[in-house]
């Protein structure tokens, strides 16, 4: 079978994630308010117009609609074109990665519940279960398919995954009386240890605790707020995530060769 020409392919695939990634606009703004993501249609969020197709087009439609709704002329948020955007330029650089192989599929749409999470976890501080908890045994499910990755480094990363930041959370509540880590943070990094296999799992806590702890610590220093404020964790996690997944041999040697020197 002779293979598409790549520009066509580039095409595809940015269109095919620009598409999903209205989708997943609808998501960010329904699941945290327990709405249906299929029904009703789209509609304008300050004025309920129904949108026509035309409105609808990835990206395009916010450049012709000059970013405001046809009907109340209320301004669109950048949300929108920026979402539709990552997601179709990341399925195009994960088929880079990947190829043509069933591994591109999944990890397209594994990125694009990482976006999901991301932004619902800066705009409400929380991690909806209806992705991470179905993820998990996609994610056991998708490892029969997957290079380098068994049955068993999947359901072994879940655990891991999951056990890890438990223990971290109960520790920090029973020292301190507070909750330092929400449920859906440890259900999020077992859904990724499934996907990714056990072998990820103490590179994404690390790279995930080192990026939060600097954010957390230069807004502390430039807001000047208090010591306890809450930092959304999922952010730091999916971008952990991510970066194991395009440079995890990397990633590993390199954390393998500062516990060589420490050691």
């Amino acid at each position: 079978m002779t293979e598409l020409p790549e520009w066509i392919t580039w095409l595809f695939l940015f269109f095919t994630g620009a598409c999903i990634g209205s989708f997943l606009n609808v998501c960010i703004f329904r699941i945290p308010q327990g709405k249906s993501v299929v029904s009703p249609p789209s509609a304008c969020p300050s004025c309920g117009h129904r949108l026509e197709w035309w409105e609808n087009i990835p990206v395009v439609s916010y450049l012709l609609l000059g970013a405001k709704c046809k009907n109340c002329k209320k301004e669109i948020s950048i949300q929108y074109p920026l979402i539709e955007l990552i997601n179709g330029l990341f399925y195009m650089l994960i088929w880079v990665k990947f190829g043509y192989n069933p591994a591109t599929l999944i990890y397209c749409l594994f990125f694009s519940a990482l976006l999901v999470v991301t932004v619902i976890d800066l705009r409400h501080y929380i991690i909806p279960d209806v992705i991470s908890l179905p993820g998990i045994p996609a994610g056991v499910a998708a490892s029969f398919l997957l290079p380098g990755i068994t049955w068993f480094d999947s359901v072994a990363g879940a655990v891991l995954g999951g056990g890890i930041l438990f223990l971290v959370a109960w520790g920090y509540y029973f020292f301190t009386g507070r909750e330092g880590m929400g449920g859906g943070d440890i259900k999020l990094l077992a859904m990724i240890g499934a996907f990714l296999g056990w072998k990820a799992v103490p590179a994404v806590i690390f790279f995930s605790a080192l990026a939060g702890s600097v954010v957390g610590i230069i807004t502390i220093i430039f807001n000047k707020k208090d010591r306890h404020f809450a930092v959304p964790y999922g952010p730091f996690l999916a971008g952990a995530a991510i970066l194991y997944l395009f440079y995890g041999r990397e990633v590993i040697n390199w954390y393998l060769d500062i516990l060589t020197v420490q050691a």
